[in-house]
């Protein structure tokens, strides 16, 4: 489903904490009279709601979380906050391309619109803890860094423990567009051992998650870095690649054709971003897998050596260069680009092939 538009998308969060209002109590109401008092008719049993809201859920899976929320908001700058490691968002991945339209609407404003979270840290290298906005935190720390040291840092100071704020980080991180399914997944996998005793059922309850849907994200989460390096990014791994080789990847032997498999695709990977063309799909790279795990795996495909564009290799499968062009009658061209230092002999190992098969060595 799309997410609501720019400027119009709330927090599922505030939303769910607005909607638990404190109810008014007896001595707030006004008296009533017979004359004030609205004539209601009973709701039979028809007309009564049969399923709880989408907020009513989501605010029965906060618990605690909505109840200790005090919401005072402060200016910080980003240097007075910790990043807490228990967030989805890996921060070592923000990139000025990733934050770059948040950087122009926090310059122009001044100020970031939607205040982060974070929580006391008395006794932590900073002050506070960012629980949730950390491309904000990112962005202002941009900003700072280049001549923008005068815009804050937005705060609202919520009381939690780990498990509190993993589920408030959970719930805003799952109406962000950018934040990928590798990176909840990892977040998951870390949480269910840490805040849940490992117990994949009652994770799911309190985040009012299906446990089908839970039980798909964690697969993802436990792929290797080395089969995660096989797809053409880390955006493109989703749970259902995950779900689709779990049944093939229960035996060593098994795992083990997985890992060799995805090494190769990963060198055919580099290869092609080397060479500026596109790379193999995530549903190609897990079929290959699959059939890697069943022993029938065919090799690595290969450009023939006889056509222009062909991309030259190692004898190890290192990209070594690409064949520009190949004519019995203007002969052969090749441009010679290894990806790391490579000796003489290794080079022309790989050129002697391409030479063999080139179309005027036919003709001699």
């Amino acid at each position: 489903m799309a997410p609501p538009p720019k400027g119009k998308r709330r927090s599922l969060l505030a939303d769910a904490i607005e909607s638990l209002g404190s109810p008014a109590t007896p001595d707030a109401l006004p008296p009533e009279s017979p004359e004030a008092a609205p004539q209601t008719a009973p709701l039979d049993e028809d007309s009564a709601p049969t399923h709880p809201s989408f907020l009513a859920r989501r605010a029965q899976s906060l618990g605690e979380v909505s109840r200790t929320v005090k919401r005072p908001t402060i200016r910080l700058a980003p240097s007075e906050c910790t990043i807490w490691p228990g967030n989805a968002r890996d921060y070592a991945d923000l990139t000025f391309e990733r934050c770059e339209s948040l950087i122009a609407s926090i310059q122009e404003e001044g100020r970031n619109r939607e205040a982060v979270v974070v929580r006391r840290t008395p006794d932590g290298p900073a002050p506070y803890e960012l629980i949730v906005g950390t491309r904000r935190h990112w962005s202002v720390s941009w900003l700072h860094a280049n001549h923008h040291s005068q815009i804050e840092l937005i705060a609202r100071i919520e009381t939690l423990d780990d498990e509190g704020a993993f589920r408030l980080a959970d719930i805003e991180n799952r109406e962000r567009e950018d934040v990928t399914d590798l990176e909840r997944a990892r977040n998951y996998l870390h949480a269910v051992e840490a805040y849940y005793g490992g117990v994949r059922a009652r994770m799911a309850q309190r985040l009012a998650m299906p446990q089908t849907t839970l039980y798909n994200f964690l697969r993802l989460g436990e792929l290797s870095d080395t089969v995660i390096a096989a797809f053409p990014s880390k955006a493109a791994v989703k749970a259902v690649h995950a779900n689709r080789l779990a049944p093939h990847a229960k035996g060593d032997l098994e795992q083990a054709r997985i890992e060799a498999e995805a090494e190769a695709i990963a060198r055919e990977q580099a290869a092609l971003r080397a060479n500026g063309d596109k790379p193999i799909e995530a549903a190609k790279v897990c079929d290959r897998l699959i059939r890697a795990a069943k022993g029938s795996a065919p090799a690595a495909p290969r450009k023939k050596a006889d056509k222009g564009g062909a991309t030259l290799f190692t004898n190890s499968g290192e990209p070594l260069g690409q064949i520009v062009k190949n004519s019995a009658k203007s002969g052969l061209t090749l441009t010679i680009n290894p990806a790391s230092p490579l000796d003489v002999e290794t080079i022309l190992e790989a050129l002697r092939p391409a030479i063999m098969a080139a179309k005027f060595a036919k003709n001699m």
